[in-house]
């Protein structure tokens, strides 16, 4: 399938190296951006084609558009692209509101075209490995979940100037990693709750250079205590504060019947996932689970292949459009629950994705590249 990258900036490298070199379904012949020098330069490392943006969605070549832009485009950018007759493939969030993605998503379905959305991270070695170990029912009956991780916005502020736009606060731009795989995991969310805080306004620039020690503006929410309900009945809490540590220590740990899951930071889509099995012996020891996919290292770009392998058996996605809306109103209404107290129910509806078929081990030491057929059918 011909693809065309629209932005330009720091996380276009790892999808184009990917997308190009890894996932032989893909054909990367152009990248746009705002900025016309960042895509020309772009292009050059990966001998692709730079154009506009507009120039890019009248291309009749280009069959699917890989949006990478700050979420306060997407919304504008997604819907140009499906009125152009492209399928889309969009970095998390799919949108800033609710009825902003409710409209794409009708849009996209008027136009029989496919919208897919970021994190693909569940669909990674950990997660998958995660889902596998739940499904089979190793942990027995499962009852909660709980989750904590930090960041730190004294640095990320500095490093990363879009996190001072509307929308860009750690709900829709990290927590958003949690909410995917707690839905890939469990399915739809029943309610939420939560506490929501903001305790610094502007952080003093800490890089090096002409700007240290000036204010950094810190505009969003920085601070989440929430507690979620799963319609399947599993409830879990959450906290992330991002006004701690540089280097993350998530928690994330899943409780059952007959023992607990250990996961690691879904930004991420490798890591060791440890099952400590319900013993009575004083010490547990827990037990590695296998890698369940060959995307363990940085496969940022397995959401579009895989689309694009869906689109040709004619089946959905699994980072689907339904999946991405319903993680949005999840972060949504942790906001207005942070605002009024109150718990909130959820009510978008998305088919749970099925987990990918479990790999051979004797293919983990080959390229992804050459695992990318075992995207299956659900």
């Amino acid at each position: 399938m011909n693809v065309g990258v629209i932005g330009a900036g720091i996380i276009s490298e790892i999808y184009l190296h990917n997308m190009i070199n890894l996932f032989p379904n893909l054909n990367v012949i152009a990248i746009a951006a705002k900025h016309l020098e960042r895509a020309q330069k772009r292009a050059a490392q990966f001998g692709i084609r730079a154009c506009t943006v507009e120039a890019l969605l009248a291309d009749p070549d280009i069959e699917m558009v890989v949006n990478l832009t700050p979420v306060g485009a997407h919304y504008d950018l997604i819907r140009q692209a499906l009125l152009a007759g492209k399928h889309v493939y969009t970095e998390k969030t799919i949108t800033l509101s609710v009825e902003k993605a409710q409209e794409l998503i009708a849009l996209a379905d008027e136009k029989e075209l496919y919208l897919g959305s970021a994190p693909d991270t569940f669909l990674g070695s950990a997660l998958q490995a995660a889902r596998q170990a739940i499904d089979s029912g190793m942990l027995g009956e499962v009852h909660s979940f709980a989750i904590s991780a930090h960041r730190n916005n004294s640095l990320l502020l500095c490093m990363y100037p879009f996190l001072q736009e509307p929308g860009a606060g750690v709900l829709l731009d990290f927590c958003v990693y949690y909410t995917t795989a707690l839905c890939s995991l469990f399915g739809p969310a029943a309610q939420v709750g939560g506490i929501i805080g903001t305790p610094y306004k502007t952080h003093s620039n800490i890089l090096p250079g002409p700007d240290f020690g000036k204010p950094v503006s810190s505009p969003n929410e920085s601070q989440v205590s929430a507690i979620l309900r799963m319609r399947n009945g599993v409830i879990g809490t959450f906290h992330l504060d991002s006004e701690s540590n540089t280097f993350g220590e998530p928690y994330f740990t899943i409780y059952g019947t007959k023992g607990i899951l250990r996961l690691p930071d879904p930004d991420c889509f490798g890591g060791k996932v440890l099952f400590f099995p319900n013993s009575t012996e004083a010490e547990q020891k827990p037990v590695e689970l296998p890698q369940a996919t060959p995307y363990s290292g940085n496969s940022r770009g397995v959401g579009p292949a895989e689309m694009a392998q869906a689109i040709a058996e004619h089946r959905p996605n699994r980072a689907s459009k339904e999946m991405a809306l319903h993680s949005l109103e999840i972060l949504t209404a942790l906001l207005k629950a942070g605002e009024s107290g109150a718990f909130i129910p959820i009510h978008s509806e998305f088919r749970q994705p099925a987990p990918l078929p479990q790999i051979d081990p004797e293919m983990l030491s080959t390229e992804i590249g050459s695992a990318a057929s075992l995207l299956l059918p659900m």
